[in-house]
Parts: structure tokens; C-alpha cells; sequence
């Protein structure tokens, strides 16, 4: 293989990974925009910011599907973990923000 059809591979191939980084991006803002209006519902009838029980299954849930996608499972533990931490701070701000408007 000469060098100029390695780059232009190289070059497709980032072109992919650039689209899947865009995609991932878009994929999460969707998510946060559920996940925040979760916080609100929960805040609004003073429901607790995490569910320790759903993140649990969540976990499983998705080391399941890392095992199946040939993706190892600790990294789809840790990426998971990181979300549900995000997402309770985003919860625990909302209802903050609800104390403080009664």
C-alpha cells in the first residue's frame, strides 16, 4: 500500500470518526434534555435526585450491551457512571432551584 492511499484510508476514517463524535455529541444533548426535565418533574413533586436502584440496573443494563457490542464492559461502566453523575448534579441544581423560588 503506498503512502497516498494510506492517507486517503486515514482520511476516511476520520471523516467517520469525526461524524460519530458529532453524533454522540447531538445524542447526549438530547439526553440531558430528558434527563432535566426528569429533574424538574422530580423536584416538583419532592422526589429524591438519584435512584440509586435505577442507576444499578442501568449499569447492568448496559454492561449487558457493551458484552453483546464487543465493547468492554468496564468502560461502558465507568462512561455510564460518569452520565448518572451528571445528570443527578443537574437534578440536585434543579432542586436548588425550586427550594429557592418557594
Amino acid at each position: 500500500m503506498s503512502e497516498v492511499n494510506a492517507q486517503e484510508i486515514l482520511a476516511h476514517y476520520r471523516g467517520s470518526i469525526d461524524n460519530i463524535d458529532a453524533a454522540l455529541v447531538h445524542m447526549l444533548a438530547e439526553r440531558f434534555k430528558c434527563t432535566q426535565a426528569v429533574g424538574r418533574l422530580k423536584a416538583e413533586h419532592g422526589l429524591p435526585p438519584a435512584d440509586p436502584a435505577r442507576e444499578e440496573r442501568q449499569i447492568a443494563r448496559l454492561k449487558a450491551l457493551a458484552v453483546e457490542a464487543d465493547l468492554d464492559p468496564e468502560f461502558a461502566e465507568t462512561f455510564i457512571n460518569f452520565i448518572i453523575a451528571e445528570v443527578i448534579r443537574h437534578h440536585e441544581r434543579i432542586a436548588e432551584q425550586g427550594t429557592h423560588e418557594a
